[in-house]
This record gives C-alpha cells, sequence and structure tokens, in this order.
C-alpha cells in the first residue's frame, strides 16, 4: 500500500493573528526580526570630536576639492555611528571602510603629478574608469611627492592601519558566521558578547578618525602646526584650525604626530614661519580673531606692519574715539569686536540693514536699537562704527582726520 503525504502551505503570520485577535505589521516584522539596535555610550563625544576634522580646512586653491572630500569623510563616520546603532552593523563598517576609501582619493588627487592631475580628476568627476585604493596606495607610495615620505616616516602607524582595514573587510565581505545577521542576532545567542561587540566597533571608529585626521595632513600640515605657539603667532588669519590636543591623544597619538613632524612637508612649512615676526597676542588676536583690546593700541600700533590695511584701519578708528564698541566692514559681514561693551542688546545682524545705513543722509548717527552707526569711507573700503552715543560733528571729523 503506498501512502502518499500531502504537503499543506504554512499559514501567514496574518492568518495566525486574525486567529488570535492580534495587531500584527509584517513590514515591520520582516524589516526588524534580525536586527538588534545597541547604544554608543560615546556617541555625542564622537561627534564633538569630528568638528576637529570638519574644521580643518586648507586654504590651497589647488587643493580646494578637498575640503568637500573632508566633510563627506566626516559624514560617513556620522553615519557608521548611526547605522551600527540602529542594527545595521555590516553597513557600519562599510560607512567606516569608505571613509578611508574617499580619505585616499584625496590625497591621491592631490599629490599626484601636476599633467596626470586634472587627467584623473576628470575620470573621477566622470564616474570613468578610476584605480582602487589599493591601486592608489600602491601609486602614491611608489610616486608621490608628499605622500611617498609621508608613509615611510610614519611606516608603523600606516602598518597599524592596514590591520584594521583587513578587519574592516571581514564584516563587509561576511566572512565569519558571526558577521551573519541572522546568526549573530539569533535568540539562542541571547545578549552574549553585545559588550565585547561595541567596544570593538567603537575601536574601528576611533582609528578610521584617525586616519581621515592622518590623510588630511597629506594636503597641509597646519592642523598639527598651528598647535605650536611659537607658530601661531607667525602665522596669519588661516582657515584651517588647530587639531585638539585631546583629540590627537585619543585618535592618532603623540609617537605618530613625532614621526609625522620630521616629514619634508611639515619640515618646510615650519622653518619657513619660524623665520617670519612673531605677533604680540593683541595683535594676533586681531589677525585671527577680529579683536581689538583698546587698552593695548600703543603696543598694536608697534607691529602694525603686521596687519592688513583693512585691520590697521579697524585699530585707528577704535582709538579715535572711546564711544566705539565695534566695526564693520564688507556690507556688515566683516566685523571687530572690543572690549567695550554695547549698549544694543540684540547679538544678531542683517546685512540689509548695512545696505539702508549706507544710503542714509548723513550717514552719522544712525539709530541702531539702543545704540548708532556712522557709515564712513577710508581707502575706498566703507566702514560701519557702531557707538554708545552720538558723534558730534567735530567728533567725527576728528575720527576722520586720525584715520
Amino acid at each position: 500500500m503506498c501512502v502518499r503525504w500531502r504537503s499543506h502551505p504554512s499559514p501567514s503570520p496574518e492568518t495566525l493573528c486574525a486567529k488570535n485577535n492580534m495587531s500584527f505589521d509584517f513590514l515591520k516584522y520582516k524589516e526588524n526580526q534580525h536586527l538588534v539596535s545597541v547604544e554608543v555610550p560615546r556617541k555625542k563625544d564622537y561627534y564633538y570630536d569630528l568638528l576637529n576634522i570638519e574644521h580643518s580646512f586648507t586654504g590651497r586653491v589647488d587643493a580646494w576639492l578637498s575640503n568637500t572630500f573632508i566633510h563627506e569623510s566626516a559624514q560617513l563616520l556620522v553615519n557608521a555611528i548611526n547605522l551600527f546603532e540602529m542594527g545595521y552593523f555590516d553597513c557600519a563598517y562599510y560607512s567606516l571602510r569608505q571613509s578611508l576609501e574617499l580619505s585616499t582619493t584625496m590625497i591621491y588627487l592631490v599629490d599626484i603629478d601636476e599633467n596626470k592631475k586634472e587627467i584623473e580628476l576628470e575620470k573621477w568627476k566622470r564616474e570613468k574608469r578610476f584605480p582602487m585604493q589599493a591601486q592608489m596606495m600602491e601609486f602614491l607610495s611608489k610616486n608621490g611627492s608628499i605622500f611617498k615620505d609621508f608613509k615611510l616616516k610614519l611606516k608603523s602607524y600606516f602598518d597599524q592601519l592596514d590591520s584594521s582595514k583587513t578587519k574592516l573587510n571581514k564584516f563587509v565581505h561576511k566572512q565569519g558566521l558571526d558577521k551573519f545577521y541572522v546568526a549573530r542576532n539569533h535568540p539562542i545567542n541571547g545578549n552574549k558578547s553585545r559588550e565585547n561587540f561595541i567596544n570593538e566597533f567603537e575601536n574601528h571608529l576611533k582609528t578610521c578618525i584617525g586616519a581621515v585626521a592622518v590623510f588630511r595632513l597629506g594636503i597641509d600640515p597646519f592642523p598639527i602646526l598651528l598647535n605650536d605657539e611659537e607658530i601661531f603667532h607667525r602665522t596669519g588669519d588661516l582657515m584651517t584650525e588647530a587639531y585638539s590636543e585631546e583629540f590627537i591623544e585619543m585618535y592618532i597619538g603623540h609617537e605618530a604626530v613625532e614621526c609625522y613632524k620630521k616629514t619634508e612637508i611639515y619640515q618646510g612649512h615650519y622653518d619657513y614661519f619660524i623665520s617670519q615676526e612673531k605677533k604680540d597676542e593683541c595683535v594676533t588676536n586681531i589677525v585671527k580673531h577680529q579683536y581689538i583690546d583698546t587698552e593695548k593700541i600703543a603696543e598694536i600700533l608697534h607691529q602694525k606692519h603686521l596687519l592688513s590695511d583693512t585691520d590697521l584701519f579697524a585699530v585707528l578708528l577704535c582709538n579715535s574715539s572711546d564711544k566705539i564698541t565695534k566695526i564693520y566692514t564688507t556690507g556688515g559681514f566683516a566685523q571687530y569686536f572690543t572690549n567695550r561693551n554695547t549698549v544694543r542688546k540684540k547679538t544678531s545682524w542683517d546685512s540689509r540693514d548695512f545696505n539702508k545705513f549706507k544710503d542714509c543722509k548723513p550717514p552719522s548717527n544712525i539709530p541702531y536699537d539702543e545704540a548708532f552707526i556712522t557709515y564712513i569711507l577710508l581707502n575706498e573700503e566703507g566702514y560701519f562704527i557702531e557707538h554708545n552715543e552720538p558723534f558730534s560733528s567735530e567728533e567725527i571729523e576728528e575720527i576722520k582726520k586720525n584715520t
């Protein structure tokens, strides 16, 4: 006698829930059944630390596109943290690897031969055949005018980075069952090793944050150079901000930084700036922060040759009357602050107001909330003077005379 088995389709989740009078979101169930969300304890700290990278703009005209790469790399690191917390751990590791690949591309497009640079940039923009990260690293290690020396001096650092990249690839290529959602997050495993899993990710995250910061140093050394007080007071108003000491210690390491200081790119910049005249702190505050200490005018004027014409005129204006609290130029977009308190309570401003001030007749003692604005033209540049009390006509003439 032959017995024939008949297979029956399993009831759908909707059917099962209907029988039990339960509500069920099938789409949400399928999307999240193998996801386990986690919390990165230092998430906020990482976001603040990434500002070190985002504020490391380069002023190199021939490397201007690098600033976009810098910001995109930082965004990829933010994405990695978010993805990891949501449970998409392999995507998080892929985003970490992307940050390294993008940083490599940034250096590649800066450090190759000038004749080849435009060709490679065009290939990258047009999505044509472009070298992979390993090919770029190999090329730069042999031919890069900056990176060749860079990688040689920081050999130990890059060896460690290569080891970390290998581990990132294990996640990206899902090598090992612990890289599978259905295995790692299976209920039978519970929360085993969850803390170690988070710690492992954070270690890789810190490595990648440091790597992006180090690759940035292949463009120019200012994020490290400006930490030297002797150099800081010899430079002008740069776009770049220095990496903080805490950032360096956490993500790069002082040993790697000391090795970097032996590179030609660092030594060349250091030798140039150390030969320049050192600014007094009150002069540096004007050049870099547009802050004028009116109690140190004599000291400032002793180094007036280190100020731009605009800086100097702002200083002379502030020295002409103790009623003056602020100076605005460039239609209000550039501002000089002083140690004098303004009576104006608002801290915001609108460039359209300054367009109106410029057309006022007469252009003096124009009400500006609780304060006043007076407009004068010096050396074909317009200056808007914010002052606490009205000027007399004699005072205005004296101001023009003294500047």
